[in-house]
């Protein structure tokens, strides 16, 4: 399985701009700039995508960890945020929240570390990768 994306760019790094289109078309032509990815500017980033990615690998995982373990999970909820500094992708933090009938604390832990350290998207990021989440 492959998975596949286009980016365009025109001009400078600072004045031009650009597009993402991927092969789903989920992004189609989708702008980003210089000023969407250092400053507030309208548009994406490659960090914010990185971050998107990151949330929804994991949060399938844990997904497919508490089903194998026996579980029908609720609502799974993460937010990633990916700290960027000094042209460097310096953490990833993942925040879940997780609704799961029936499981006990201490195997929940297991299995959500479990999912931390073997999504796809963890295993090929080469930065810190933190977790906090909320069991209810």
């Amino acid at each position: 399985m492959k998975r596949t994306a286009q980016a365009e760019w025109n001009g400078t790094v600072k004045e031009g701009k650009g597009n993402l289109t991927t092969k789903s078309k989920t992004l189609d032509k989708q702008n980003y700039s210089f000023h969407s990815r250092f400053e507030d500017g309208k548009g994406t980033n490659p960090e914010e995508l990185i971050a998107a990615a990151h949330a929804g690998c994991f949060t399938m995982a844990l997904s497919a960890g508490l089903s194998e373990a026996g579980y029908t999970p609720g609502d799974l909820k993460t937010d990633c945020a990916v700290d960027f500094q000094d042209q460097k992708i310096i953490e990833s933090k993942l925040t879940t929240t997780a609704s799961v009938p029936g499981i006990k604390k201490d195997e929940f832990d297991k299995i959500i570390n479990t999912a931390k350290e073997n999504c796809p998207i963890s295993k090929v990021l080469n930065t810190k990768i933190t977790l906090e989440y909320t069991l209810n």
